[in-house]
This record gives C-alpha cells, structure tokens and sequence, in this order.
C-alpha cells in the first residue's frame, strides 16, 4: 500500500538545503520539487502521457519565482487538461507556437506584404506617396501591434490629432490603406475579421473643393490669352494644347515620348507605368495633334521626350510648366488649373451627347461599374477617335474665334 503524500509547506521549501545528490519532494498530484546540488530549486509536473500511458515530467518554473500556490495552481490545470485526454506538455508546445506566430503577424509586417503586391497596380509616386503617409503617422504607434490586437478604438485614437488639424483627406487616405492591409491580412489567413473596415464614418467627412475649371464656351477667351502672352515660351504653349487636345494628365503630357507615337497609325501609346491607373492608355491623334507633333519635331526630334526640360535635355519638362503658366502668365489663378482643362472637354463631350462610357474612356477613368470593369479589357480606340476628332475641332474653332 502506497504511502500517503505529505503536502509541502511553504517553509519546508524555503528551509530545505541540497546535498550532493538530487532530490525530488512531492507535493501530490504531479506537482514535484527538484532540489539539485548547486542549491537550484525548481518545480516540475509529473504525469501519465494520455496516449503513450507512460510516464512524462515537464519543467514549471524557478522557486521562488515561482511560488508554491501558483505552481500547485499550474498542476491543477494541468490535470484538467488530462481529465479530457490532453497532454499538458503539447499544449503548451502549441501555446508558445501561437504566440510567436501572433507576434509574428505584426501590422508592419502585413503591411509590407500588402504594399508588395499593390506597388505594381499603381504609379511609383502613387506608391511612394502611400508609405510615406504610413510611416509618418501609423508606423510609429501601429507596427509592432499584432494583428490580433488590432481595434477600431485603439486606431481611431491614433487619427484623431490629424481630424483637429483638419487633415481630413489625409485621414481619407491612411484609412484606405489601413482597411486595404487587413482585407489582405483576412485574406491571406492571418486574421479572421477586419476591425477597421468602417473607421473612416467616425470622421468629420472632408469639405471637397471642386478644381478650378472654365465653362466650355469660355474656352475662346483662355486660348485668346496663350496666343496673346509675350511671356510663355513656344513649346510651353504648345505643351498646354497638347494637354488639351489629348485629355491627358499633366504628368502624362508632359512625359510625351516620340517612341511612344505612331504617326503612320495616328496614335500615341502611353505606357502602364505612367498612368495613374497602371493601364496603357491609347489616345487617338487628331490633325490638330499631329501638327503640334510636326511643329516639336524641329525643336525636339533628336530628344526622347517631346517637350524636354530646359535645365535637362534628358528628361521632360516638369508636371507643374501647364500648372505654372496657366496661374502666372495667362491670369487664370483660382480660376483655372491644369487639370481643370480635362473638365473642359468631359463637360463639352458629355453637352454633346456622347456616351458617357465612351467620353470616361478618352478621360483614361476606370469604368465605376467594377463588374463591367472586371471583365471588359477593351479601350474603344476605334469609337474613341471620331470624338477626339470633335473635340479636336471644337478647340480648334474656339481658337479663331
């Protein structure tokens, strides 16, 4: 007949002294206290493997760090474990597991992940501009976080400073980024849910001031003021029709590259990685277009961009010339930017009666039908060129008037 255990006290452990040779005390229930020779007191649980039926120990922690009540609490956990056929040493394998993989799953790392796969579907500034947003006012309070911690609460906190700076659209921004990180986090198994996906309702929402722009019928007046300026340079001039006529971006104009047009097919190809969209853009060439294409020959044929910069014949004349002129030379300040020229046209094509499709098409703007858009890959070039050719002659025209 087995002995009954007698329980350790609390002074027993304390008092006990090492010998030179190991000692094991129990405390009943698995619970064991190891007394080495160097004096190293520490605890252990011992107990019958539940599938192997043999006999396993597993170490619990120092004494007195650890003490006697919490290790007889640990060994009462652990025998509730055994009670339901769990071995104690493998759950605790597969807790540590976990945890490292918790902290693991940073935000920064999601993060990085995230921003590899959405670089290539975006311009480079585009990009660029996203993660140095990230890096000024989420990283520094958000990148360690496991992605598990993550809340709405803790991040709109984090937002709140930029709202009493009237930093809406930048909160805009930082919670797009933020909501497109964890659906990709949800989708690649790290986290079950996505806490952020309706932090941006809390916000102030963002007055919107409209680009400044001119009515199509006030177009003769603008091109009246760049024939009559004695201080915009030829081929600056010639850039703002450019930008007109083809409906183009500033960035995209200004980066015009003779490699990139077909004068035998009468159309300019801008490469994906210069659209705003990451999508080739065709733009047909009208006879208007290709005159100013004949008048830069002579002054930048020998270059690779149409309109060159002044300070570096090797790269293109900058995004903000149009911009610039358009403000100082021509007096159209807050009346009038660069972009506003593509409203110019969008408003004429859609008074006159062409599809809208077709119209958001020449305008290079995703189709906002994402179904449609996900399976529709052609760019209307063919239908595309009769309203380029209106449009075309409608600048035309308001230049001799």
């Amino acid at each position: 007949m087995a002995r009954p255990v007698v329980r350790l006290t609390d002074r027993k452990v304390k008092s006990i002294t090492s010998t030179n040779k190991e000692q094991t005390l129990s405390d009943g229930g698995g619970l064991q206290l190891r007394v080495l020779p160097t004096g190293t007191k520490s605890w252990q649980f011992k107990f019958k493997n539940p599938v192997t039926e043999k006999f396993n120990r597993m170490p619990l922690g120092i004494y007195p760090s650890l003490s006697l009540a919490s290790a007889r609490t640990k060994a009462i956990e652990y025998q509730e474990l055994l009670t339901q056929g769990i071995n104690p040493k493998a759950y605790e394998l597969a807790k540590k597991k976990a945890e490292s993989r918790k902290a693991a799953n940073t935000f920064l790392t999601a993060a990085e992940l995230w921003y590899e796969r959405k670089k290539p579907t975006v311009t480079a500034h585009h990009a660029a501009r996203e993660w140095r947003t990230l890096e000024m006012y989420i990283f520094p309070k958000m990148k360690d976080i496991p992605l598990e911690n993550i809340t709405a609460i803790d991040t709109i906190e984090i937002l709140r400073p930029l709202e009493a700076d009237s930093k809406h659209s930048t909160i805009k921004r930082i919670c797009q980024s933020l909501n497109q990180i964890m659906d990709y986090s949800v989708n690649h198994g790290f986290i079950n849910a996505n806490p952020l996906a309706k932090i941006i309702k809390v916000f102030t929402k963002n007055t919107v001031e409209h680009m400044a722009t001119i009515k199509p019928d006030e177009l003769p007046d603008f091109l009246t003021a760049l024939n009559n300026s004695q201080t915009i340079q030829n081929k600056t001039s010639l850039l703002i029709l450019w930008q007109l006529h083809t409906m183009t971006r500033s960035k995209e104009a200004a980066g015009t590259k003779w490699a990139d047009i077909n004068v035998e097919e009468a159309v300019w190809v801008i490469p994906a990685e210069e659209m705003k969209r990451r999508r080739a853009h065709r733009v047909p060439l009208t006879p208007a277009t290709l005159a100013i294409l004949d008048q830069m020959k002579p002054l930048s044929g020998h270059h690779e961009y149409v309109f060159p910069s002044e300070r570096n014949e090797k790269s293109h004349a900058s995004t903000y010339t149009v911009n610039a002129a358009i403000k100082r030379s021509l007096g159209y300040k807050d009346k009038l930017v660069a972009h506003g020229l593509r409203s110019v046209a969008s408003t004429a094509l859609h008074e006159k009666g062409y599809d809208s499709l077709l119209v958001e098409a020449c305008l290079a703007h995703a189709d906002e039908n994402e179904t449609r858009a996900a399976y529709n890959r052609s760019d209307y070039l063919e239908q595309r060129r009769p309203i380029m050719g209106w449009w075309s002659e409608f600048v035309e025209q308001a230049n001799l008037k």
